[in-house]
């Protein structure tokens, strides 16, 4: 993809997400050539560890990577561009004399894998002069050879690009025959076939999947022009995602709302159109305090800027400032044991084992296996995300499995794993968490938003905004914002619904790190409710 192409998608919203088209362009085909054999790697691997340990490694890992992305767009009629990249080497990180080193190569011969090890004990011994403490790493236990998979049905590199063109084509002309103007549609897919050994014990063979189907839609009318974003979640899935299946379609109180397990693009992008239309004609919202009806495709981001970014330990220890400042949530709010994050009822939690969601693996980056712990628990601040070389600083002797890093030739750091919060016990409906709103507003689908350095202070947009006037939605209205602080905010949360309506939205491109690095989480929820919120009106002038 070139700058222009860059500065094109940007404009349409997605510039933001920092798109990381690494690797070599490559012909469609070559995305389906067969992953190199498992021996051969674990063989270089082996080549690897024995060359760090002759130069001093107390601790080795290896990652080799091939890492494949297809990225498809489109504009009204048009076929903007088709990308495939394809990107592959070795990275090895150890530790010599207490401290990290790191280097990476794309030649995988076992000359140059064992010149990689080596120069990567070099720069460890190089760093060691300026290292005040040794690292110190939270045991794992080895766990020989392994591997794990994706569970998809349909690989999407698989699909031919035909289909995916006249997919997205269809979208637009969907969209276009319903009010839209003007639509951008984008198929982003990505495989990371991934290997990772360590001294520790572990060969672990793994082969993500994930996809992404947004799309962009803009009416012009009197009075200026309005937008409206896909609903549809970025997944941790196949191309089976996109089957579009009736059961997993929300409807809440007769407005279509979004999408569960499968998404229906061409539904939609037809609604969408139709939204449009009814925004260019809504009325703008009056300024006041309102109660808020969150649906899941909107709070999805609230949870990743307000929780998922402050609860990560570096952040928290002031060791990480980029894309997102440090954090409010410091260490003697946690060690106090009273920190009221929420009201009781919220409970949020991180992972990396749901299904379908973007941060679905196995094993982290540093050969953890991944699981599930509370962060805040009945609205108590008790634990963060840490990895092997954090925990100790915590007081704890074992890592949650949240390491990973955008490709071979980048180092693994702490990254934010699934953070969600968890449903109502009782498995009540969206319906039911309406009906006791006198006078509040539904908002769907993320918009612009703004958050302070310390993930304290902010202010929230969305797509789609619904008058609730004595526990019904009625008119579609606009220019809607609201603006909290995080303790406040959560603070205020009465309710949500139950386990049947939990649905998971996500960050496809999530960035960090300097130099800058991306993944991809996923943030569960409930249709929520949050009382007496302050909203503005992002149309006026101040």
């Amino acid at each position: 993809m070139d700058r222009r192409e860059f500065v094109k998608i940007a404009g349409v919203g997605t510039g933001a997400l920092m798109l990381p088209v690494m690797g070599n362009v490559v012909a469609e085909e070559q995305l389906l050539d067969k992953p190199m054999d498992v021996q051969f790697k674990k063989r270089l691997a082996d080549i690897a560890l024995n060359a760090a340990k002759a130069k001093g490694a107390s601790y080795c890992d290896v990652r080799i990577g091939r890492y494949l992305n297809q990225f498809v767009t489109t504009r009204e009629k048009n076929v903007d561009n088709i990308v495939n990249t394809e990107s592959a080497g070795v990275g090895i990180r150890v530790i010599v004399n207490g401290t990290w080193g790191f280097a990476a190569s794309s030649r995988m011969d076992p000359d140059s894998v064992a010149k990689t090890a080596e120069q990567a004990c070099a720069v460890a011994k190089a760093n060691s002069k300026f290292q005040d403490e040794p690292v110190k790493l939270a045991p794992v236990k080895g766990v020989g050879e392994v591997s794990w998979q994706t569970p998809i049905k349909k690989n999407a590199i698989e699909i031919p690009i035909k289909d995916k063109v006249d997919l997205l084509l269809s979208v637009n002309d969907a969209a276009m025959a319903n009010g839209a103007n003007y639509i951008t549609s984008i198929l982003f897919l990505v495989n990371e076939q991934k290997y990772f050994a360590s001294s520790d014990g572990s060969y672990i063979d793994q082969d993500v999947h994930r996809l992404w189907a947004p799309f962009f839609a803009t009416a012009v009318g009197e009075g200026g022009f309005k937008t409206r974003n896909s609903l549809g979640n970025p997944v941790g899935m196949g191309f089976e995602y996109l089957d579009g299946k009736a059961e997993d379609k929300i409807r809440v109180q007769g407005a279509n709302i979004g999408y569960k397990n499968s998404y229906d693009m061409l539904e939609d992008a037809a609604e969408a159109g139709k939204q449009l239309k009814a925004k260019l004609k809504a009325k703008s919202v009056e300024p006041g305090k309102y109660d808020l009806v969150l649906d899941p495709a909107h709070l999805m981001l609230t949870i990743h800027e307000s929780v998922g970014h402050p609860l990560e330990l570096d952040r928290v220890l002031g060791y990480e400032a980029n894309f997102a400042g440090t954090s409010f949530a410091t260490l003697d709010k946690w060690r106090s044991g009273k920190f009221q994050y929420g009201s009781d009822i919220v409970n949020l939690f991180a992972d990396k084992t749901q299904p379908g969601s973007l941060g679905y693996v196995g094993y982290d980056d540093e050969g953890v296996k991944t699981k599930e712990w509370d962060l805040v628990k009945d609205g108590i601040l008790v634990n963060y995300q840490a990895t092997r070389d954090q925990v100790h600083m915590i007081d704890q002797k074992e890592s949650h499995g949240c390491c990973y890093s955008q490709s071979w030739a980048d180092v693994q750091f702490q990254r934010m794993p699934n953070v969600s919060l968890r449903p109502n016990k009782e498995d009540i409906s969206a319906e039911d968490v309406i009906k006791d709103v006198e006078d509040g507003i539904y908002i769907a689908g993320r918009g612009s938003f703004s958050i302070d350095q310390q993930r304290y202070n902010f202010q929230f947009g969305g797509q789609l905004f619904y008058e609730i006037k004595d526990g019904k939605i009625t008119d579609q209205i606009e220019d809607v914002a609201y603006q909290s602080n995080t303790q406040e905010f959560w603070n205020s949360c009465t309710q949500m619904a139950g386990v049947s309506d939990y649905r998971l939205g996500g960050s496809f491109f999530d960035g960090k790190g300097q130099p800058s690095q991306v993944s991809a989480v996923s943030h569960g929820c409930p249709t929520t409710r949050f009382n007496n919120v302050n909203v503005i009106n992002t149309a006026r002038k101040v």
